[in-house]
């Protein structure tokens, strides 16, 4: 009796990238969205780097409910669309701009004291990879392997073909 052996592809585990990624986002956007005290004040105005001024600004009293928000609902968006297979791309964007966001408000820089970030990075922290994580799971979509998109695509086979 011969052994099946399991074919394992490239898209396999670009699948599996896009789960654990949309996990992740869909977690933290969930655990902000259920602390009342959470927000991102404290991130925001210990911002560094070039685009410190801007982070400022989204800290500023007017505008921290807003940004807070934004962040909440984006991160369970991104997170959602991943982890369904559904808008994945769009997920995928969404996630490469706030990944941008969060390492520019606190950048690898050597020569920046790290400020309310986990570690010491020179350049490459955890924000950059997983950005890079995020391009390619929206040059290399799933959905159509396993997520909400294939079964609405084989409902509209079946349908087409019912009519025919």
């Amino acid at each position: 009796m011969e052994k099946k052996r399991i074919k394992w592809d490239l898209k396999d585990t670009v699948l599996l990238l896009r789960l654990f990624i949309g996990w992740h986002f869909l977690y933290e956007g969930v655990i902000k969205l259920y602390n009342p005290e959470w927000t991102s004040f404290g991130y925001l105005a210990t911002a560094q780097g070039p685009f410190k001024s801007f982070f400022l600004w989204l800290s500023s009293e007017g505008i921290i409910g807003v940004a807070d928000w934004g962040n909440k609902i984006a991160l369970i968006f991104v997170g959602i669309t991943l982890l369904l297979g559904i808008f994945e791309r769009i997920g995928a964007i969404v996630g490469i701009g706030l990944l941008a966001m969060y390492y520019l408000a606190h950048p690898a820089f050597p020569w920046l004291t790290q400020l309310n970030v986990e570690g010491s990075y020179w350049f490459i922290n955890k924000n950059l990879i997983e950005l890079i994580g995020c391009i390619i799971l929206f040059q290399i979509p799933t959905a159509e392997r396993f997520g909400l998109k294939r079964i609405f695509h084989r409902n509209n086979e079946l349908t087409k073909t019912e009519i025919s």
